[in-house]
């Protein structure tokens, strides 16, 4: 069975946690505190010695970058089954993978600029710097151009099927509304998100864990759970 290593609040963990349930792939999810900082302990770094959360192990295979953990769970997963999340056809999968990429290199990256404004400052009781977020807005906004484009023509990132490339590309905007996107400025996209993508039971059941660690006056939250579990939340 995958063992995954995270806290189902980051970006990138919830990412995988919503990955691995819509892949269906067995999973035990061992819980790294983030917030208490267990991710810099001597006994994940044995695991993941870049003090980065999450990590997979898989007997004597470890994996420590979301996406490459997506890619993994899904042959997992598809074995003799369903492989549209993560197709075989190599050209299918290559369309897969540039997704996959730009979410790490691009996207994420821009995205987390409005998350630590307008999220995480205020949960530490610190105020947001519109001028942050007015130097990041234009990329931001041509990076969601790129998407919604896209989503003019598909209804999912990679085609007219749910892949692991949509859960990457959602996760960095899993609380569109605290971390305040310009979506209507996006018709296309916010309406991937809001239509195809929050109310997937895979994405649906991730969700209270990051609204009670990140916006604690959500009554909407619930707690999380963890252990073994073919869809962990």
């Amino acid at each position: 069975m995958l063992q995954l290593y995270l806290d189902p609040i980051t970006i990138n963990c919830r990412k995988v946690l919503a990955g691995v349930a819509l892949l269906d792939t067995p999973n035990h999810l061992n819980y790294i505190d983030y917030f208490g900082g267990e991710h810099k302990s001597d006994d994940y770094l044995r695991i993941n010695p870049n003090a980065t959360i999450p990590s997979a192990v898989d007997g004597d295979c470890t994996i420590t970058e979301s996406n490459a953990i997506l890619q993994y769970a899904a042959d997992l997963g598809s074995s003799g089954g369903d492989d549209s999340a993560y197709p075989k056809d190599i050209k299918a999968r290559a369309n897969v993978n540039r997704w996959l990429l730009w979410e790490a290199s691009s996207w994420f990256p821009s995205c987390y600029v409005y998350l630590v404004e307008f999220v995480v400052k205020p949960l530490l009781g610190d105020k947001p710097d519109q001028s942050v977020i007015d130097a990041q807005a234009p990329k931001w906004n041509a990076l969601a151009k790129v998407l919604d484009d896209q989503l003019a023509k598909t209804k999912y990132i990679a085609g007219d099927s749910v892949t692991i490339a949509d859960i990457a590309i959602a996760s960095p905007m899993h609380l569109p509304e605290a971390s305040q996107f310009p979506l209507d400025k996006h018709p296309n996209l916010k309406r991937w998100l809001k239509e195809y993508i929050e109310p997937l039971p895979c994405w649906k059941q991730t969700q209270a864990a990051v609204e009670k660690a990140l916006l604690p006056n959500n009554d909407k939250s619930s707690s999380k759970s963890n252990g073994d579990s073919k869809a962990a939340a």
